[in-house]
């Protein structure tokens, strides 16, 4: 069994004395894991940085083997986040998420593709939360929780509509909501694609997304706790505010 693909580099983990095994999102095969004979060594180490663009190989004698990798680096974000803090905290989330959940060798193209536009712009800080926030919502399409914010679930309305319901991911008008408005999430005008995207309305809405990332995506993944990367983005973008 072989195949070859360009992906992205999720994380790694130490595998007997001298190899590791790493998880990368390709576009073709989706999440894989694969063993990196040497994957320790001066060479091939500093290759191995979570968020790196790699070209990967992976052999096996069958299909269902965890099978070897062998990497060919393409480009490093390394650089680029060791001295910016959002930066590093916003790869951390991104690679964090998708390992937390994606189905093993299941592929997203959309999301591989969203995802690696998004790692391209690591270090525009300016741009990044935005961004991020959009991919945050691409996730939960792609995992199948994905948000519909187009008309009112009450009354259909496409006016006025300033809340989600927690329970359908629909937006909500004022009128919608009537005595439940106070069981509602906000739903900022930047979520539906509108206004002028201030960092206020961003914050905003990484409250209603987290909810539904840790309320409907994490549940149905075993109700494991997201990854703590995302929580230190969210806090690090907090303190620019």
């Amino acid at each position: 069994m072989e195949w070859r693909d360009q992906g992205i580099l999720l994380n790694t983990r130490c595998h007997a004395e001298t190899s590791v095994i790493i998880e990368v999102f390709t576009p073709s095969q989706g999440k894989h894991a694969g063993i990196v004979r040497g994957g320790t060594s001066r060479k091939i180490a500093p290759i191995l940085q979570p968020g790196a663009q790699l070209d990967v190989m992976w052999r096996a004698r069958l299909e269902d083997h965890i099978g070897a990798f062998t990497v060919e680096p393409v480009r490093s974000r390394a650089a680029i986040v060791m001295s910016d803090r959002l930066a590093l905290a916003g790869l951390n989330a991104v690679t964090g998420m998708l390992s937390f959940c994606l189905p093993e060798r299941e592929p997203h193209l959309a999301l591989y593709q969203r995802s690696e536009a998004l790692l391209d712009l690591l270090g525009e800080n300016e741009l990044w939360p935005l961004a991020y926030l959009r991919w945050e919502v691409s996730l939960l399409e792609g995992m199948g929780h994905g948000l519909d914010l187009s008309a009112c679930a009450v009354t259909g309305a496409q006016e006025e509509l300033i809340y989600v319901s927690p329970k359908s991911g629909r937006a909500v008008s004022a009128e919608g909501a009537g005595e439940w408005a106070d069981r509602m999430l906000p739903l900022p005008d930047v979520l539906r694609g509108q206004g002028d995207a201030s960092d206020a309305e961003i914050a905003v809405a990484f409250r209603t997304t987290g909810y539904f990332l840790e309320t409907h995506l994490a549940q149905g993944l075993g109700s494991r706790p997201l990854p703590q990367a995302r929580a230190r983005f969210i806090e690090a973008f907090s303190r620019l505010l």
